[in-house]
């Protein structure tokens, strides 16, 4: 069965590709991988060059397929790579390009053998067997799901790194004050003044789906997000046209909160969902508030998930902020192909001592959540 490589999924049906998602997670939806590409926030000179790898049968259907893009960087990632390219500089080893099998700028576990998940693995062996052919150093599958982890596992030269990521679990909660009971007094007590320093400063919030923004609010939207990383001195991943496509393809997915200051819009945290969980994704502010990160990206998330009867709330990777508010620890999972043997030996050997840290690291963060004993 030969292997056909697109630039973009403009060059595939959307129902071809979507039919072959294991579930409803909006990341890998056509819908969502093409406003991706047609609003240029992959493509063009941004790094991710879409070479998305397809496998079709005899009859010519499409039975499987890897969300694959050609890297010349690792920004976007958020599975840090950097030593590994820094020590193939100092070595003359080339490390970019590299193959990236993921969606971009989204550190959300997920599927990302899709279809025929033995065919998907099939369509790596290939991938792996001609990376010479190709000039690129290696294969990487960011934020696999057990699926592809079961595949990837069985693989010779596979190696497999672990990180930790904080969700929210509903515990079947009737409301906020209902999970704040679950808390310790301490933490019930910080939760409550944080959310009251906010309210005390005229902030209010109103939630929104995709439909329902129009193109004034979508502006104001990339805007807090751009800002987020201009105070950095960065560049913004995602362009302005992105969140139009976004809304266009998939309104009922998008849910966006915006926080006011009497008639003034001051932040706004996005976030999409499926009928399981709410994943937020981009927060930004326009004038700082003390206390308003906490209340508009994760105590705003709490009332959606709870009031909408869902079962998880993914807040985004980063944060032991997050620990202290009931967000618990959650193990994810790449998976790294190496062509350079010595390479490739020296990374596993990191990965072993890596992993028994993040290990601890989540054992400790357990031990820390701020929920009370059962009969305390």
């Amino acid at each position: 069965m030969p292997i056909q490589t697109i630039g973009g999924l403009a060059e595939l049906a959307p129902d071809a590709w979507d039919a072959l998602l294991p579930d409803s997670q909006p990341f890998l939806r056509h819908a969502f991988l093409s406003a991706l590409e047609d609003s240029g926030s992959v493509g063009g000179r941004s790094g991710w060059r879409p070479e998305h790898a397809l496998l079709r049968d005899e009859q010519g259907a499409l039975v499987a397929a890897l969300p694959l893009y050609r890297k010349s960087h690792s920004y976007g990632e958020y599975v840090f790579d950097w030593a590994w390219a820094d020590a193939c500089q100092r070595a003359g080893i080339r490390y970019y390009p590299k193959l990236l099998c993921a969606v971009p700028f989204t550190p959300v576990s997920g599927a990302r053998l899709l279809g025929d998940v033995q065919a998907a693995g099939r369509l790596l062996d290939l991938l792996v067997e001609a990376l010479e052919a190709q000039g690129v150093s290696g294969v990487h599958v960011n934020f696999t799901e057990p699926q592809a982890d079961a595949v990837l596992a069985g693989r010779d030269g596979w190696l497999e790194r672990i990180g930790c990521q904080f969700h929210w679990h509903n515990r079947g909660y009737r409301d906020f004050q209902d999970f704040l009971d679950g808390l310790t007094s301490r933490k019930r007590k910080q939760l409550r003044k944080e959310r009251e320093q906010v309210a005390g400063q005229g902030i209010a919030f109103d939630w929104r789906e995709g439909h329902q923004l129009s193109e004034v609010e979508w502006d104001f939207v990339h805007a807090c997000y751009a800002n987020t990383y201009r105070v950095r001195g960065q560049a913004p991943y995602l362009t302005r046209q992105f969140f139009s496509l976004l809304a266009e393809r998939m309104p009922q997915a998008i849910r966006v909160v915006l926080a006011r200051q009497g008639a003034r819009p001051v932040a706004m945290a996005f976030s999409l969902r499926n009928g399981s969980g709410l994943y937020g994704r981009y927060w930004g502010c326009l004038a700082e508030f003390d206390r308003l990160h906490f209340e508009t990206c994760f105590y705003q998330g709490i009332d959606q998930a709870i009031a909408d009867g869902l079962q998880w709330f993914d807040a985004g990777a980063q944060g032991e902020h997050k620990l202290i508010r009931g967000f618990e620890p959650v193990i994810t999972r790449s998976w790294h192909y190496l062509a350079h043997p010595g390479l490739r030996a020296a990374v596993a050997d990191f990965l072993l001592q890596e992993r028994a840290g993040v290990l601890a690291y989540a054992e400790s963060a357990w031990a820390a959540l701020p929920y009370r004993q059962e009969g305390v």
